[in-house]
């Protein structure tokens, strides 16, 4: 992280417009299949390894690890209000990723009600992190870049740089970026 990244989410919104971009090509392959072109398996089977692995375990990783908690720490409540609101986004987006995992196989070997089932949790997923990522810029973050200041957002930013450093089934950061742009 370089020295003009430092507030508390930052990183966290550098992440965003990745994931938007990979949620836009996926929004895109969806719209192009119901014009009645051939839906991208492949390429939908790697949006879904994306969502998996750097919008989930590693961004709202780093969202319900680090940033959720600092928030606490300053006296947002987590059961209550805009964290509890993004946590439920998160596990719905979980349930979401999970349906089409379920389904991609049949899908890919052309059972049709798979198909719907892929199609219909990826739109859904599409919306939800579009609007997820509208409101938490728009709101949470706003609040969380006025509460956590000076050595709270020191320690918080370099925990994040820790969680950089990790991997996700056996996935750098770097790794996933890669796999973003090979998507979009």
């Amino acid at each position: 992280m370089t020295g003009n990244e430092q507030t508390p989410t930052a990183v966290l919104r550098e992440e965003h417009q990745l994931i938007l971009k990979v949620a836009g090509r996926l929004d895109e392959m969806l719209t192009d299949e119901e014009r009645g072109e051939e839906l991208q398996f492949d390429t939908l089977e790697s949006c879904i390894t994306f969502f998996r692995l750097f919008t989930d375990a590693f961004h709202h990783g780093k969202e319900e690890d680090l940033l959720f908690p600092g928030l606490e720490e300053e006296g947002l409540p987590s059961d209550s209000g805009p964290i509890a609101a993004f946590l439920e986004d998160h596990a719905q987006g979980r349930v979401y990723v999970a349906d089409m995992v379920a389904s991609l196989e049949e899908a890919r070997a052309g059972d049709a009600q798979a198909g719907r089932a892929v199609r219909d949790a990826a739109r859904a997923y599409v919306d939800l992190i579009v609007d997820h990522i509208s409101r938490e810029d728009g709101i949470l973050f706003d609040m969380a870049d006025n509460m956590i200041t000076g050595s709270a957002c020191s320690t918080l930013c370099s925990r994040y740089d820790d969680v950089c450093a990790s991997k996700f089934e056996g996935k750098t950061k770097a790794d996933l970026e890669r796999l973003a742009e090979a998507i979009i």
